[in-house]
């Protein structure tokens, strides 16, 4: 599960080929004990929680960089090694 970025305590990372269990593009996201994963396209938490304030940064993120993880998306999905994308500042 490569590591693509990580900011404010948060680690972002894709999973190679993980598009079987919730079918549309995702990232998995960790703060310390907690974890989730959240849809690329549009924020939706598919799975798990993070705090309120930790989300938020996630989520804006996600629509900095959203070009950028549909491309790593479309590379780990076919076993490929997403890129590094800068982290919020």
């Amino acid at each position: 599960m490569p590591t693509i970025s990580m900011f404010f305590g948060i680690v972002v990372s894709l999973y190679f080929i993980d598009n079987r269990k919730h079918k549309r593009p995702h990232i998995h996201v960790k703060y310390q004990n907690s974890e989730a994963v959240i849809s690329i396209p549009d924020g939706e938490l598919l799975d798990g929680e993070l705090p309120p304030a930790k989300m938020r940064l996630v989520l804006a993120w996600i629509e900095i960089h959203k070009d950028e993880l549909m491309a790593d998306w479309d590379l780990a999905v076919n076993g490929q090694q997403p890129f590094k994308i800068d982290p919020l500042r």
